[in-house]
């Protein structure tokens, strides 16, 4: 149910009851963001939780712009960033300082933020009234300041919007820096009258936003800067290179350029033509890595980040897509960064309409801890939170889960071409099967025929599972192929083939319904209500579920950062990467791996139509079991029988494929 500022035996007490009680509560709630107790007190004191004791009507409310210290739009001056700031007006008349919770983004003026498209509003004297999402409404009076920056180029901002590069990054970095006294704040765009946080900012900043807004807290977290105490990017992207390409292969529109002209502001779109030439000629769309993809690559910088990172991921989010999380996750656990997840069904989806209550309380709870320093135990709970079926959660202690083991895979022939096996006994040498080319159809077209010998695609299951299988992790496909072409494209797929409801990511929604009923969550003004439309679990019945994907180009076999052309009729070998999962493939249904071209509707078709023959001795998937080869032993084993069981020749009952409309927006829903 909704979280609600408290009412019951606080509203019974006296006057005089209820001034000593508030009392109390503001000393408890910001006693360590002005450094006087450490955690070990706090948690002696019994400090738990920050308490909503200010108001939230007559909270400060203003404006301020930060340099940069860059100047993309060459303009002969430094660019500044608008930033909006919320913050309780009695901490600031006490002298407390406080922490903040910054969302960054290129979205507040020219699309909206949360599943209502909310953007900022102000008043005549262009003071902010509203800012999206519950943020503000629900931790303002709890003692927090909400900060939301508009990225260099968007909105009231100066420059140029760069699409993930480093003036997005210095965008929100440098007001962290501001925040702690490093950098320039000035009241107007181009007065010359300083703003300084550190009167009321205690330095201690967490960052939170869905795709790109999250995709710049991981930018800014993988510099290092001092005082980014904790992030928590919710379907966001960790490298730009795989949000337009995989492996060589070219994913929707593949070229930037069109995203920084999207959120650009009208004064932005008339100066920065320029640097929108750069990108495009710095992002080729044959997939080559160049400089400009390094420079967006947070990845390879996560050796750097000093702040925790709660990550949140729709699994079917084939918007910003599962590897984004998956790369950062690992290169996070690499470097022992402090972190948790969440993994839901859904498609591209923030936590607050697929998980709302849940979502709050532990939101709430991470910020306490990370940002005020209390000892709430929530460091030290299970790491993963994982979505089985829609609104059925399961915990972790770790993830991927602990007894996890790669476990390799060998398709074989069967009895009808295209139609084989999947166990762990390789294939006879001068194995093979055969594919053409259809962009025409995707993945699901090829799970639904997955019994049948369709011409585009190979398909190899295993019989029907006597035991849970559990899928948790990333797995790699490996194959040896040759192409009738000079350029081929490949995909590799996972599937789950069995009935399910699932949540419907592919529909409207992306696995949710918005209903017309509210609730709040937190405090209201006039201008800024804390009440937002419910939603509920959008499902779908399916036969077959795909449950982990990836693509690549061929012509990258050797290099992955460069393509070449390829010979036809020699044979490649090459290595795929699918998105990490978690799932659990029930006693009953059947594990598949399907080897195909094109993708329709997530690949942008190659310029020839290529048959491609597996060299099926060659060609192997590794897959993240729990248990390992063991577990999938004792699945396969045994003979089930056919009443209630999906077997090898009956039809799954397909759904629809997920359509793209025009290319996606990284927080936008498709």
């Amino acid at each position: 149910m909704p979280i609600r500022v408290r009412r019951t035996r606080r509203a019974r007490l006296s006057c005089r009851t209820l001034a000593v009680a508030a009392t109390a509560a503001l000393m408890a709630a910001f006693a360590p963001a002005a450094g006087a107790q450490p955690a070990g007190a706090q948690a002696a004191a019994g400090v738990r939780e920050s308490a909503p004791v200010y108001s939230y009507a007559d909270a400060v409310r203003e404006s301020v712009w930060v340099d940069t210290g860059l100047d993309a739009d060459a303009d002969g001056r430094t660019d500044r960033v608008a930033v909006d700031i919320v913050r309780p007006r009695e901490a600031a008349a006490a002298g407390r300082r406080i922490p903040v919770i910054m969302d960054a983004s290129p979205y507040y003026a020219c699309c909206g933020r949360g599943n209502e498209g909310q953007r900022k509003t102000y008043d005549a004297d262009g003071n902010p009234v509203q800012f999206p999402l519950f943020y503000d409404n629900y931790f303002v009076p709890r003692g927090y300041a909400f900060v939301a920056v508009d990225l260099a180029g968007t909105s009231r901002s100066d420059g140029c919007d760069d699409v993930g590069g480093r003036s997005d990054v210095q965008s929100a970095k440098a007001v962290v820096d501001w925040l702690n006294g490093r950098a320039r704040g000035y009241t107007t765009r181009t007065g010359t009258d300083r703003a300084r946080a550190t009167t009321w900012s205690t330095g201690n900043v967490g960052m939170i936003g869905k795709s790109w807004d999250g995709t710049i807290a991981n930018g800014v977290a993988a510099t290092g800067v001092e005082g980014l105490r904790t992030i928590v990017p919710i379907g966001s992207i960790s490298s730009w290179y795989d949000y337009f390409h995989s492996q060589g292969a070219p994913l929707y529109d593949a070229n930037p350029t069109w995203l920084a002209d999207y959120v650009n502001s009208p004064d932005a779109k008339a100066r920065c033509g320029a640097v929108q030439d750069r990108i495009a000629k710095a992002t080729p769309y044959s997939g080559d890595w160049t400089p400009a993809w390094s420079e967006r690559n947070y990845v390879a910088d996560a050796r750097k980040v000093k702040a925790s990172v709660f990550v949140v991921h729709g699994q079917q989010d084939l918007n910003v897509r599962a590897n984004q999380f998956g790369q950062w996750w690992d290169a996070l656990a690499a470097n022992g960064v402090q972190r948790k997840i969440w993994l839901a069904q859904t498609g591209h989806v923030d936590p607050f309409d697929f998980r709302r209550a849940d979502w709050v309380r532990t939101l709430h709870r991470w910020f306490d801890h990370y940002l005020l320093g209390y000892d709430n135990g929530v460091d030290r709970e299970p790491m993963a939170d994982i979505e089985r079926a829609p609104d059925r959660w399961t915990t972790d202690r770790v993830w991927p889960a602990r007894g996890t083991a790669p476990t390799v895979l060998r398709p074989t022939t069967g009895a009808a071409p295209g139609v084989g096996g999947l166990d762990r006994v390789p294939a006879p040498r001068g194995a093979t099967e055969t594919f053409t080319d259809d962009p025409a159809l995707s993945e699901t077209e090829w799970a639904a025929d997955i019994d049948r010998p369709t011409p585009a695609k190979a398909g190899f299951s295993t019989a029907p599972l006597t035991r849970d299988l559990r899928v948790s992790g990333s797995s790699t496909v490996t194959v040896t192929a040759t192409p009738t072409t000079a350029s081929a494209h490949l995909s590799a797929v996972l599937v789950d083939l069995g009935p399910d409801t699932i949540r419907a990511y592919a529909e409207a929604g992306e696995g949710i319904s918005t209903l017309t009923d509210t609730s709040c969550w937190g405090a209201s003004t006039a201008g800024d209500s804390a009440c937002f439309k419910e939603t509920k679990a959008r499902t779908a019945d399916v036969g077959y579920t795909v449950i982990s994907r990836g693509w690549a180009d061929l012509g990258t076999w050797a290099d992955p950062r460069q393509g070449r052309p390829l010979t036809p009729g020699r044979a490649y070998t090459m290595t795929l990467k699918l998105a990490p999962t978690d799932h659990v493939v029930p006693a009953g249904h059947r594990l598949a791996l399907i080897v195909a071209g094109t993708d329709k509707d997530l690949l942008d078709p190659p310029a020839t139509r290529p048959t491609v023959t597996l060299d099926l001795a060659r060609t192997r998937a590794e897959v993240p079991l729990l248990g390992g080869a063991r577990a999938f032993d004792l699945a396969t084993a045994g003979d089930l029988g056919r009443a209630g069981r999906v077997q090898p020749g009956d039809t799954p009952a397909g759904r629809a494929a997920p359509v793209r409309t025009g290319a996606p927006i990284p927080g936008e829903a498709r």
